[in-house]
Order: C-alpha cells, then sequence, then structure tokens
C-alpha cells in the first residue's frame, strides 16, 4: 500500500558523547505521543497522514529514536593503547499516535489492535538498537592500538568500527520494515484493517 509505505519510516539518531554509566547497563525507554484526530479508521488514519513525525519530505505513522553516550577509559601500555572499559548509557524514546477523544464500538476495537502492533513493531527497533551497542562494546572493549601512547590512534579505529556497525544497524531496521510494509506484511495488514475496519 503505497500510502502506508510513504507515512512509515524510522528515525535513528546517534550520539556518541562522553557521559557517565553503570557497569551493569540498562537501556531507558519511553513512549511519548502526537495527537491525532478522527472518530472512525479512515479519519485517524488520514490524521497521521497530516500530524504525524515529519522525517524529511514525508510523515511517519510512528518512530523509534535513540541518544547512546559513552564512559570510556583509555590506558596507555607500553607504546600502545588500550581501551579498558566503555561503559553505555541508552534512552530509546518510542513516538506513536494518539486519539484526542474516546472512539466509538469497533472502530476502538479496531484502533486498540492497530496500536498494539504498532509498538510492537517498534520494540522490535528497540531491540536492533540494544543488540547494536553490545556488539559496539564487544568490538571496543579491549582493543589495542600499537605505536600509540597518547591514544589518538585509536580514536580513529573506533570511529571506523562504531560507522560500520551503525550501518549495520540502520540496513536491518530498513530490511525489517520493507517486509513489514510490504503486501500482506503485519503493518501493511494493520492499516488496512484499521482503514476497512475501523
Amino acid at each position: 500500500m503505497t500510502r502506508g509505505r510513504r507515512f512509515f519510516h524510522l528515525l535513528a539518531c546517534l550520539a556518541f558523547q562522553p557521559s557517565a554509566a553503570n557497569a551493569d547497563w540498562q537501556a531507558v525507554e519511553k513512549v511519548q505521543s502526537y495527537t491525532i484526530a478522527g472518530q472512525s479508521g479512515p479519519e485517524l488514519y488520514a490524521s497521521i497522514g497530516e500530524r504525524g513525525p515529519k522525517l524529511g519530505p514525508t510523515r511517519a505513522i510512528a518512530h523509534t529514536s535513540f541518544k547512546l553516550t559513552w564512559s570510556r577509559k583509555y590506558e596507555a601500555q607500553g607504546d600502545a593503547c588500550v581501551l579498558v572499559s566503555a561503559l553505555p548509557k541508552l534512552a530509546i524514546t518510542y513516538t506513536l499516535p494518539k486519539p484526542a477523544k474516546p472512539l466509538p464500538g469497533a472502530t476502538g476495537e479496531h484502533w486498540e489492535a492497530f496500536i498494539a502492533g504498532v509498538h510492537k513493531h517498534e520494540l522490535v527497533h528497540g531491540e536492533f538498537i540494544k543488540e547494536m551497542v553490545r556488539k559496539i562494546e564487544a568490538a571496543t572493549v579491549g582493543l589495542t592500538v600499537p605505536g600509540d601512547p597518547q591514544c589518538r590512534k585509536i580514536k580513529k579505529e573506533m570511529t571506523k568500527r562504531l560507522g560500520a556497525l551503525s550501518n549495520a544497524q540502520r540496513q536491518q531496521s530498513r530490511d525489517f520494515d520493507r517486509v513489514e510494509l510490504s503486501n500482506g506484511g503485519n503493518i501493511h495488514q494493520l492499516i488496512l484493517d484499521l482503514v476497512n475496519g475501523g
């Protein structure tokens, strides 16, 4: 469904900045909403198209964004530099639509099924992000760069590794969206059920 494809996008914002974090880290996840109007499925979906978060030239049904910061400890060992620890602080925000007023009977039921499915979809994106952070830990903690007693070269090497992992996560999310929004895909079906049944 072309219209559905146009409205649904993922926003993932990376920010690598030094910050304190706990050794046994856990992502902080929250849901925020934007208000839509309508008392029927078609009206609600049209309002999503008008009021959804603007991502580039289009609007989204929902999106997942995150902020990732790190507290890193480098040590010079002989003429080499070693990253001895890297503790992440990850905050994930899921933005979902919310009707301004209570919905009547069947429309309310179709809406609850729709928004539950959309939320579940966004949680998968959240899992992709957490998986990326774990991969960053695995790829960087213990990293040793010889001939770098001032710990300068190591940061360039880390940037290269982080870029590759970030790109892989974004591609994973795009592939997931493509399947979910294809004809017969989960989100595509949720949109049809809402518009045709509510």
